[in-house]
């Protein structure tokens, strides 16, 4: 048996132990969903236009009363963290049924007025069509919003053991009647051989606490792991032509392949099918996810 300085077996200690000695942060959850939306070109022998998506909900209550924000809320004390966010996600924009995964962690002083509140957000990237939206509990409205990033400056400074490299970029959100803004400031300090990052809102409109840096964050690390993984498959029907492919890629990554390098970088991620798609230009096959490319 194992005492404390006091003399206290462990069933002793928690019998007296009183949890009010120590202030404590509320904890909540954010989901950030990503999604592809598929735009119809009037010309038919040009492929359908894509956009990057994040969804959004518009808040009904202070702070930042008609703003909107990332579908999220407070943690029960009788729930884990994942199982919050997927309730949270769940009576606010009725989407369920999504895979989810832990993006980082969200604690700066001063990040919610009501208190001090710690964060865990969550990131999916979804099929949209497989998805029904209906605004739910606490929200106005729920709605998916285009996602643009332009870099406004970007700077970089080298010294014997260190470099900092910082990037102020626009983030803008839009549907056709709303649009939501955000300045943020990037900052990577690599020192040796260790990097530390930092990012800081400078200024927003329309969008609720720090919410555009979670998207931000988001958005970066999307475009990292599409390197290495299959995430990008998560975005598109079962079956899909590999222009439709080569598409999500270059509007996450944000830069254009031709078409034999980037059939070169999926050809053991996909399996060709004996289907075509219709329409009245020319049919393109169509191809679907191989689950044992990395064997």
């Amino acid at each position: 048996m194992i005492l404390n300085k006091q003399g206290q077996t462990e069933e002793e200690f928690l019998a007296v132990y009183n949890p009010d000695e120590f202030e404590k942060p509320s904890v909540s959850v954010d989901v950030l969903l990503f999604a592809i939306a598929t735009i119809e070109n009037p010309d038919v022998r040009k492929l359908a236009d894509k956009k990057l998506q994040v969804l959004l909900v518009q808040r009904d209550n202070h702070p930042y009363i008609g703003q909107w924000a990332i579908p999220g809320g407070f943690v029960g004390m009788n729930e884990n963290l994942n199982d919050a966010a997927l309730r949270e996600l769940r009576e606010e924009t009725a989407v369920d049924n999504v895979y989810i995964e832990q993006l980082y962690t969200w604690g700066d002083l001063g990040r919610d007025p009501r208190t001090r509140v710690i964060s865990t957000s969550y990131m999916a990237l979804i099929n949209k069509n497989s998805c029904r939206l209906q605004a739910g509990t606490d929200v106005v409205d729920a709605r998916w919003f285009d996602v643009n990033i332009n870099i406004i400056e970007e700077d970089e400074k080298n010294e014997a053991d260190s470099t900092i490299t910082q990037k102020v970029v626009e983030l803008v959100l839009k549907t056709q009647d709303i649009t939501c803004k955000a300045r943020i400031k990037e900052t990577i300090t690599i020192i040796n051989r260790f990097t530390t990052s930092k990012l800081e809102i400078i200024e927003q409109d329309n969008i609720s606490f720090d919410h555009a840096k979670i998207i931000y964050y988001g958005l970066m690390r999307m475009r990292n792991k599409i390197e290495y993984t299959d995430i990008a498959f998560s975005l598109l029907p079962n079956e899909f032509t590999l222009a439709e492919l080569q598409l999500v890629y270059e509007i996450i990554l944000g830069k254009t392949f031709t078409k034999p390098n980037f059939q070169r970088k999926i050809r053991n991620m996909v399996l060709e099918t004996d289907k075509f798609e219709g329409g009245a230009h020319r049919p393109a096959r169509l191809f679907r996810f191989n689950k044992d490319w990395g064997k």
